[in-house]
């Protein structure tokens, strides 16, 4: 069974960015805050801090407590990103990109003479070599190669940081028996529990299992397609379609009040419907939902003929607004647009009612494309100018034009690189 796949990790990202910019932070335990409080927790942390025990979600008090010389450094999103971009471009030049996957993972699909593991083993240590070279020493990554993306996957976390393995099919299923269930992709909390209701303790006893047993696991096709993806098959994976989209911020203390929760609610959902027209998608349903202090959370939504107009989302947004519980302290809001169609799929209604706004909005893009998020918005989100900057998820890599304010960190720090 023939190498397919190359997966590439880049270790510790958002700390390595920061370490490999800021060179006093270089060899010391750094935590990175999405804000510099004490109140929050971490959501990188570089080798150093994770020797300590220190990892993503700890929070600043435990943080300190594991290990007192922790340095705390807020997030640059913007940077992440940017720094993100020429990395891919480097990687890229010397082993085709097939899929980014995340803004520190990227899969690569070998074919012809890159199967060869001498060959693919070649581009691996060139690859390591041209980032440390182009980019900075900083930026280590480990490397997994394997029949299929799966295990490409398991085996990019073998050996880190830095690493390189490879899975060859003579190498399964023993080569995997000393991971934890949880270290395989896929096998979360929950998956966990139901595995070990089943009595499938470790992955041993998970490869043992029959594709029968994983099947009523998994309660599904799931269960056969790991059983075959822990033998090196190369499972296609299921199409899926986009079906939300959304933003979510913690309110700092002075906006802790009915207006300043609404307006960064208007934020983010103008934020939302400019991410939904670059996408090409409309939305048929809105959902809000408020976290309040010493209360339970409240949610509302509403449904609508899909559309990608900022100004009907606004208004919605309003009707919803009305709906919520007074008196009482909000400290979280999110916005969500759900039930998501391809722009293609929209059909106008032969007696328009005035609600849509493809005019302004598209001269709006412009606008902000141009100037920035910030130079023109609707009223609404006044106070919310300087409140929920650029993010970046798990698997969603921001468009800076779209997502990014122009207070935020730009370019510059490129030409000291």
């Amino acid at each position: 069974m023939p190498l397919r796949n190359l997966l590439l990790d880049f270790n510790s990202y958002f700390a390595s960015v920061e370490q490999q910019l800021r060179p006093e932070l270089r060899g010391k335990p750094v935590g990175i805050l999405p804000v510099m409080a004490e109140t929050t927790c971490c959501i990188a942390a570089s080798y150093e801090a994770k020797r300590f025990g220190v990892k993503t979600g700890t929070s600043v008090i435990d943080a300190r407590r594991l290990c007192p010389d922790m340095v705390f450094v807020q997030a640059r999103p913007r940077v992440y990103v940017e720094m993100h971009h020429r990395l891919i471009d480097v990687v890229d030049s010397v082993i085709a990109i097939a899929e980014v996957l995340s803004i520190d993972e990227v899969m690569c699909d070998l074919t012809g003479s890159w199967q060869q593991e001498a060959v693919v083993r070649e581009l691996a240590r060139e690859v390591k070599a041209k980032i440390r070279e182009e980019v900075g020493e900083c930026l280590t990554c480990s490397i997994g190669i394997g029949p299929n993306r799966f295990l490409a996957k398991t085996a990019s976390n073998m050996q880190k940081p830095d690493g390189l393995t490879v899975l060859h099919e003579d190498d399964l299923p023993h080569a995997l028996y000393h991971l934890k269930l949880n270290d395989l992709n896929g096998i979360g909390r929950a998956m966990l529990a139901r595995l070990e209701r089943h009595g499938i303790k470790n992955v041993e006893a998970l490869c043992r299992a029959s594709r029968e047993e994983l099947r009523r696991v998994w309660g599904g096709v799931e269960g056969e397609r790991m059983y075959d993806r822990l033998r090196g098959v190369d499972v296609p994976v299921p199409t899926t379609q986009r079906s939300s989209l959304g933003h979510s911020h913690v309110l700092p203390p002075h906006l802790r009040t009915d207006t300043g929760a609404f307006s960064v609610l208007s934020k983010l959902t103008q934020k939302a419907a400019a991410r939904l027209r670059a996408s090409g998608f409309q939305a048929a349903r809105l959902s809000i939902r408020i976290d309040y202090r010493n209360h339970l959370p409240w949610q509302h939504e509403a449904r609508f003929q899909p559309m990608q107009d900022t100004l009907p989302f606004l208004r919605v947004l309003s009707a919803l607004w009305s709906e919520r519980p007074r008196r009482r302290e909000p400290i979280k809001v999110s916005i969500t647009l759900l039930d998501l169609s391809e722009e293609e799929q929209m059909t106008l209604s032969l007696f328009p009612d005035g609600t849509r706004t493809p005019g302004l909005d598209h001269a709006l893009d412009q606008l902000k494309a141009k100037y920035g998020n910030d130079a023109v918005y609707f009223g609404g989100a006044f106070m919310a100018t300087e409140e929920a900057p650029m993010r970046i998820s798990f698997t969603h890599v921001p468009d800076v034009r779209l997502e990014g304010d122009a207070k935020e960190v730009g370019t510059d720090w490129l030409q000291a690189v």
